[in-house]
This record gives structure tokens, sequence and C-alpha cells, in this order.
């Protein structure tokens, strides 16, 4: 969809800081961070609530496979920021367009760096991926 920025994120027409992607997935920060490390985990199709995309093995890309992406990139965020604890939120009614949430819990007490050094913040889930591989 032309008007849908997510959409133009997938595409690479509006700048992100990517810290994920494959054929049908792309995972990047968060613009307004909740905590370092924010990040959003979208279908590179367009579909407007994560419960549209298919359920079945044949179908391609499929809810399976996107909350495989999530776990990875929940359990990279876990690695990075050393925080047991990754929440997760599917709300969908700010930007029309799937996506998950996954943040470290800001509340564990700890400080786990600047939510504003995106750059930094990739690079370290980015890190934390290819170890996870």
């Amino acid at each position: 969809m032309d008007d849908c920025i997510f959409c133009q994120i997938a595409a690479h027409k509006i700048p992100s800081e990517v810290v994920y992607e494959d054929e049908n997935f792309i995972a990047f920060l968060d613009i307004n961070p909740r905590s370092p490390g924010h990040c959003q985990v979208i279908p590179k199709q367009h579909f407007r609530w994560v419960w549209d995309l298919p359920a079945g093995r044949q179908a391609c890309p499929n809810a399976g496979e996107y909350f495989v992406v999530a776990q990875k990139v929940a359990h990279a965020i876990q690695k990075s920021f050393n925080q047991p604890a990754v929440w997760s939120r599917i709300t969908g009614e700010e930007i029309e367009h799937a996506h998950v949430w996954l943040f470290p819990d800001p509340r564990e007490g700890k400080t786990i760096g600047d939510k504003s050094d995106f750059a930094g913040n990739a690079e370290k889930i980015k890190k934390a991926l290819a170890h996870l591989k």
C-alpha cells in the first residue's frame, strides 16, 4: 500500500534501523521507543491485522513463521540488554499494518542503555541475532 508507513519502511523507501530482515518479514527499532531496543516486527506484505496472516504452512508468509521471527528478535533483545523480560504488544490501531511490539521491560530497575541511541541499540540486537542463528 502506497500510503502505509510500514509498507514504505519494508520497501526501504523510509529509512529505519533494521535489526532483522528476510524475504517475508522485517524488524526495526520503533521511532518512539518505550525502552532501548524497542522493535516492531512486521510482515513485508500488507496485512491489516496480525490475525489476517494465513495459518497454513502452504501460505507464505504465514502466522507461524511470523511468530518464529518475533521469538528470534525477542531472544536477541534479551541477550543484548541483559533483560529476562521482553514485553510484547499486538494492538494495531496506531498503524494499520500488522505489527508486534517487542521491548525490554523498562521497570526491571536496571539502566539498560539510552533509548535514543538507535544505531547502537540496533547494532547490539543484530550482533545478538547473528549469534543465535
